[in-house]
């Protein structure tokens, strides 16, 4: 069983930065792929970010070159450095994570575990 707890949302100005920090508890947290999902009011919860194994990252093609994912096995944390934000990128931030490959890793039943998540929300 893994808990994942997110951190970092808030509100920031169009242009501006946020990283987002997810923590998960339990053991083998370099075993499970990780993934970031976001969900706009009145929208489907989509794709962000994935980094199923060590140095293999994945994006949507709408945040490719402005957010980063990351994670660092000893802390038991992985990250989403999101720069050059739009209002478009309002949204709450689900930190999620696959005991085994995430199939499919582009959508929200590839992944076994969710934390609350955070809101992040960018103005005009």
């Amino acid at each position: 069983q893994v808990q994942l707890v997110e951190s970092g949302g808030g509100l920031v100005q169009a242009g501006g930065s946020l990283r987002l920090s997810c923590t998960a508890s339990g053991r083998a947290f370099a075993t499970y792929a990780m993934g970031w999902f976001r969900q706009a009011p009145g929208k489907e919860r989509e794709f962000v970010a994935a980094t199923p194994w060590s140095l293999a990252t994945y994006y949507a093609n709408s945040v490719k070159g402005r957010f980063t994912i990351s994670r660092d096995n000893a802390k038991n944390t992985v990250y989403l450095q999101m720069n050059s934000l739009n209002p478009e990128a309002t949204a709450v931030y689900y930190c999620a994570a696959s005991r085994g490959p995430p199939q499919p890793m582009r959508a929200p039943s590839g992944y076994d575990y969710w934390g609350p998540g955070t809101q992040v929300t960018v103005s005009s």
